[in-house]
């Protein structure tokens, strides 16, 4: 897993799952920290997600809301988008960039 960027925008790369949990969070809740505004999240990149990759997100998601700011997801890839309508996430979460269904299937609006 690689993290790039800065305290407004970060891209994930590879995996987020059990084994890169605490150094992505640690990236993540360092970044939320250090700055103002919407933290931009590009998921485009990420290759596997498990659930506590996917709690990663949402404890992120809590700590800029604690201290007024707001993560934006972008560019979600099509598993991850269903998983979030599935658990109803979508309605939590700021979602932009809504990537394609590599199927060609249509995805529920997010």
């Amino acid at each position: 897993m690689r993290i790039t960027g800065d305290h407004a925008a970060l891209a994930i790369e590879g995996r987020l799952d059990v084994r890169t949990a605490a150094d992505a969070r640690a990236r993540l809740h360092q970044a939320v920290d250090g700055g103002l505004g919407d933290l931009v999240l590009d998921l485009a990149r990420l290759e596997f997600w498990d659930a506590t990759g996917l709690g990663v997100i949402m404890g992120t998601h809590r700590r800029a809301g604690r201290i007024g700011r707001r993560l934006v997801l972008r560019s979600v890839p099509a598993q991850l988008q269903r998983l979030l309508v599935a658990t109803r996430l979508h309605r939590i979460l700021a979602v932009e960039g809504v990537t394609a269904d590599p199927r060609g299937a249509t995805l529920p609006a997010l």
